[in-house]
């Protein structure tokens, strides 16, 4: 007996493994690393939240229950990208 085949995935980007250092997304075929340390909004934030990620566009990254936008740039280059953040202000 032989299986048919899975239909292609429906999600355009997923994250796919958490550490302590940060996190892995899968965006469409290409894994990017989000490590804590360029990406300091993730550091706390509960696993289901960081699970909650949308793809608004081709270019653009956004965690509605963490109110995080980036830009997929920022993070295949985060050096190019200098952290802003507006906790606490």
């Amino acid at each position: 007996m032989t299986s048919a085949a899975l239909g292609a995935s429906t999600s355009q980007v997923e994250v796919t493994n958490i550490s302590q250092h940060g996190f892995w997304l899968l965006l469409e075929d290409e894994e990017l690393f989000l490590p804590y340390s360029e990406f300091p909004w993730f550091l706390d934030a509960p696993v289901g939240k960081i699970l909650h990620v949308d793809l608004p566009s081709a270019n653009h990254l956004y965690w509605p229950e963490l109110d995080v936008d980036l830009a997929v740039e920022s993070i295949r280059h985060p050096k190019q990208f200098p952290l802003v953040s507006r906790v606490g202000a």
